[in-house]
């Protein structure tokens, strides 16, 4: 099990004036889908010149103050992660690799001229917000908090150049499946536009890269498929990432290929977590770039197998079919593969203390 170092800083606790009533809470959880239920708190800590990390705080979720000319609201300097609790089989919470999430938050924080935030004093807000709201734990099969920490530059000014004030704030949301079609794999677009750019933000997780997204992935709902697969900038021809998720490529002789950390794609920490699990069940892990071309080819000859994307929400989804202006095929049977339903039931395990934890990956909370 991973450790907790203390907190850098100290945390006030507010009382809450009026927490949702058990039987609204129960409710509320008891279907909550993806995203749209949120828990009664919210950790919050400011940042300026002056004093650095300060002002930490435990207490009611509310609506935020924002002058109109915020430079988050201009120049869009915001960044966020995502991590999920667990609830474990003695009752205990615990967090998946948090630390990770602390690191890839600072990386960019990095990009886009923000503060960095103690990778410490991170994983404890985290804690203290699981803390606050462990009861809107829902109980669902596969059901867990979804813990979104977030940064945003909250200085009002109209002028670009990095901001002098910054406000990190952690909101948890009870979580059921991602995905809401039931579909045992996914069918995925091949899109036009582009998602990053080398030199650009790619590697960072903010905003911007999901918005750009929004135009795409409303296409590919339109033609009725689940999610968009995008393309590199300068050929338009080799697989980078999904919308939110990683892509991984099984073969039949052993193989498993993921595209390339080239500075375009997110480092996912479930792509890195399976990595590693793959190359334990004795598969050859090969990160190197693959072409949209390649990949039809491979499904269409059987030497591709299976397809599937990961990430924090969806935690391992197959992917079934593909299609776009230029191609359409679909990956073995268009259903799940054996070895994605494997890899997800191993991480699974470990991550709800099923199984054991040599990596020391899994933080317990209590």
């Amino acid at each position: 099990m991973a450790t907790l170092a203390d907190s850098p800083i100290a945390f006030e606790t507010l009382a809450h004036p009026a927490p949702t009533p058990a039987n609204e809470r129960a409710a509320r959880i008891a279907e909550p889908g993806f995203g749209t239920v949120f828990t009664d708190h919210m950790v919050s800590i400011d940042w300026d010149e002056v004093h650095g990390w300060h002002n930490a705080k435990v207490g009611p979720l509310e609506a935020i103050p924002l002058h109109p000319a915020s430079s988050v609201l201009h120049y869009a300097q915001e960044i966020f992660e995502g991590l999920k609790a667990y609830r474990l089989d003695d009752g205990t919470m615990a967090l998946f690799r948090p630390e990770e999430n602390a690191r890839r938050f600072n990386a960019s924080a990095q990009r886009l001229a923000m503060p960095e935030l103690p990778e410490d004093l991170f994983v404890e807000a985290v804690r203290r917000a699981v803390a606050a709201d462990k009861d809107w734990f829902p109980p669902v099969d596969g059901g867990s908090l979804y813990i979104r920490p977030f940064m945003f530059a909250t200085e009002h000014f109209l002028g670009v150049r990095p901001a002098k004030n910054y406000k990190f704030l952690v909101i948890c949301s009870p979580a059921g499946n991602y995905f809401k079609s039931g579909a045992p794999a996914v069918s995925v677009w091949v899109s036009d536009y582009t998602r990053a750019a080398p030199g650009g933000t790619g590697a960072a997780k903010c905003g911007g890269n999901y918005a750009a997204s929004l135009v795409p992935t409303k296409e590919a709902f339109a033609l009725h498929h689940d999610q968009t697969v995008f393309l590199d900038a300068a050929e338009h021809k080799w697989i980078e990432e999904l919308g939110g998720m990683n892509l991984f490529f099984v073969f039949d002789d052993g193989t498993m290929i993921t595209p390339p950390l080239s500075g375009t794609i997110l480092p996912g920490i479930t792509r890195d977590s399976l990595i590693t699990l793959a190359r334990e069940e004795g598969l050859a892990v090969r990160e190197e770039r693959y072409s949209i071309d390649q990949w039809q080819a491979d499904a269409a000859s059987g030497h591709l197998v299976e397809t599937f994307a990961c990430g924090t929400a969806a935690v391992v989804t197959p992917v079934g079919t593909v299609a776009g202006r230029e191609h359409n095929f679909t990956i073995g049977t268009g259903g799940p593969g054996q070895l994605t339903g494997r890899l997800k039931q191993r991480l699974v395990d470990i991550q709800r203390g099923k199984a054991a934890d040599p990596h020391g990956w899994v933080m317990k909370l209590d």
